[in-house]
């Protein structure tokens, strides 16, 4: 063996890699991603949940109460309404994670150890977010005079909402759908047009009266067919093997995941617009999926995390489509009350999809 040949053979890779500056983006790019999400998403000390309260007693004590539970940074209280009910429409409509009530008679349920002084209703569909609202048992109620027996709240009941039994699976699945969405429909669109290049086929397709906008949406519509398709299979999965309820309408449902698909679809147009070859888009596909899973709430709670995290989370489609599917399948709302999340999606399609005609290019390099 010859060194200088096997030094050639070296120089030759390095110098093709230096030509790739998608991969050597990616060479720098990751590991400080990587050490940047797990950071700021892995956060097992969870706090800043959303939080509202209907305080129906109104007295010193009850306000005193709501105090503390702000003071413990583990709730952030930012709505108040007058009836339990509200809080339940709220918890629905994904506004809030968890709901304060407090009845009529506070006062007095805090001196008898038998009955609930005060609720709290919990988003059970996360189940981190229910073992860290169980903290809140004993949080202390304040600076009371001892002799009203109001030094502490002990007996706080927590109302687990839409996933009673704290089961995995039912958290899990909805969120999983999103991922796999996101994984195959960015993944399919983003080698189309790199594919249509290195096979000689864009070419004829230049040659043709076909707009760059009707290029793009043809592109688009077939696999918007095909994630539904897995969208069905993915359901079907979870409700037979792991018993995923779907409370809310499938109508409705599919309506979301079609807008949460052209969204994905037009990312992965744009990305095959960068590319330059089937590798690079794969490479970029991956490169966006990694934050997409730690940083959408489907493993950890959303609002625990950092400010920076929770502005990069709203630009991801998949942060909107999970509360989606959780909102629909396992909280029954509607799409009217998630409607603001299916704004998001479609202003994020609509951007998309814009750049990526904007930057296809009808001659060849």
């Amino acid at each position: 063996m010859r060194p200088v040949r096997i030094f050639a053979i070296m120089r030759k890779e390095l110098l093709q890699l230096k030509r790739d500056r998608i991969s050597l983006a990616m060479i720098v790019g990751i590991p400080i991603m990587q050490i940047l999400l797990f950071g700021y998403a892995i956060n097992m000390d969870v706090r800043n949940l959303r939080a509202a309260v209907a305080d129906q007693a109104n007295t010193h004590s009850s306000r005193q109460f709501v105090a503390s539970l702000a003071q413990t940074q583990i709730l952030v209280i930012e709505k108040a309404v007058a009836t339990p009910q509200q809080l339940q429409d709220l918890l629905r409509a994904g506004q809030i994670s968890v709901g304060v009530h407090l009845p009529f008679d506070f006062d007095r349920r805090v001196l008898d150890k038998h009955r609930a002084a005060a609720h709290l209703l919990v988003d059970g569909s996360d189940p981190t977010i229910l073992g860290v609202a169980n903290q809140l048992v004993n949080v202390p109620l304040g600076a009371m005079p001892a002799a009203q027996g109001l030094s502490n709240v002990r007996n706080i009941e927590v109302r687990p909402f839409y996933n009673p039994e704290r089961r995995t699976a039912v958290n899990v699945v909805p969120g999983l759908v999103g991922v796999i969405l996101t994984l195959t429909m960015m993944m399919f669109t983003a080698v189309a047009i790199v594919r249509e290049r290195e096979r000689g086929n864009l070419e004829l397709l230049i040659n043709t009266p076909i707009s760059t906008a009707q290029l793009m949406i043809g592109k688009v519509l077939p696999y918007i067919a095909i994630g539904l398709i897995q969208l069905a299979l993915a359901i079907a999965v979870g409700r037979t093997l792991f018993q995923v309820p779907v409370h809310g309408s499938m109508l409705e449902l599919y309506v979301a995941a079609s807008v949460f698909i052209a969204a994905n679809l037009s990312l992965g147009l744009f990305v095959s617009t960068v590319a330059k070859t089937q590798f690079q888009a794969m490479q970029v596909t991956f490169f966006v999926l990694l934050p997409s899973i730690l940083l959408s709430g489907f493993v950890f709670p959303f609002d625990g995390m950092p400010d920076i995290a929770r502005w990069l989370g709203e630009a991801l489609p998949i942060t909107h489509f999970i509360r989606i599917t959780r909102g629909i399948m396992l909280k029954g709302a509607s799409i009217s009350e998630l409607s603001h999340e299916i704004l998001a999606l479609l202003a994020f399609t609509t951007i998309a999809m814009s750049a990526a005609v904007l930057r296809f290019s009808r001659r060849l390099d």
